[in-house]
């Protein structure tokens, strides 16, 4: 089974570095051309030039930081009334660990515009395109947490859940228009945000980096944690003509960590 995605145009957000970047690669190598969407230039051209090894050259980035939600608007609001995007890949680092009770009502807010907000603007600069198309692909990564909270994340699982209840309410919306919204739950990922958890996790319990580590790895089904790769192959599958009739789900790729259903 092929994943051809050769005429349409994917928009990956978070896409300088782990899932993103290893998402934009994935797309590439399916054959659809890929707008890069992150903060920082110089690390978007080195991904850029990779994908370009693609034998694609028609791939680009841009530039936008996702604490700035006119920002975002505003650049690719900009970009899609002249280049249609079928596919949107909503990928945003997560807000900073720590207990709700002690988090600032500023922390909330802050990740309500980085995710929530900026899916909203990113979306509604996408939806024409994908109407007139008769083909939209929105897939959101977000956290396990949306199933059962994760401790010391606070802020971040009652931000996750709110995306979850944007997710699910467009999908009923937008799916008389051939439009799929769906969500992606990755479970320990081998990316810089993982290495923070773990680093806070040794502090906490007086353990090494190493034990909190396995700690972590025993927690899972698995016994290890995943590679971006593989949360990018589920995004990819998600995104393809193959999935046209699942709509509104959330899609756990934790190795079998998450205990619910």
């Amino acid at each position: 089974m092929e994943i051809n995605l050769k005429d349409k145009t994917a928009l990956v957000c978070g896409s300088s570095t782990g899932i993103g970047k290893s998402t934009a690669l994935a797309f590439a190598a399916s054959g659809a051309r890929v707008i890069l969407l992150a903060r920082n230039p110089n690390k978007l051209q080195e991904v850029l030039n990779e994908l370009d090894r693609s034998h694609r050259h028609d791939h680009t980035y841009l530039v936008a930081d996702f604490n700035d939600v006119n920002e975002v608007e505003s650049v690719v609001t900009a970009f899609a009334k002249a280049n249609p995007i079928h596919i949107l890949v909503n990928n945003t680092g997560g807000p900073p660990p720590g207990h709700l009770i002690e988090a600032e009502v500023e922390s909330l807010q802050k990740g309500f515009d980085q995710h929530v907000k900026c899916n909203q603007v990113l979306l509604k600069a996408c939806l024409e395109g994908m109407k007139r198309s008769g083909y939209g692909r929105v897939i959101n990564v977000i956290s396990t947490s949306v199933k059962a909270p994760i401790e010391f994340l606070g802020v971040s699982n009652v931000i996750r859940g709110a995306v979850a209840s944007w997710s699910k309410t467009l999908a009923t919306e937008l799916g008389p228009h051939g439009i799929t919204v769906n969500n992606v739950l990755p479970g320990f990922t081998a990316t810089d945000r993982l290495d923070k958890i773990v680093t806070g996790k040794a502090t906490r319990s007086g353990h090494s980096e190493e034990d909190a580590a396995q700690a972590m790895k025993n927690s899972v089904p698995a016994r290890r944690f995943a590679e971006p790769e593989e949360i990018a192959h589920a995004i990819l599958f998600l995104a393809s003509p193959l999935a046209g009739y699942i709509n509104g789900i959330n899609l756990p790729v934790d190795g079998g960590r998450t205990k619910s259903l």
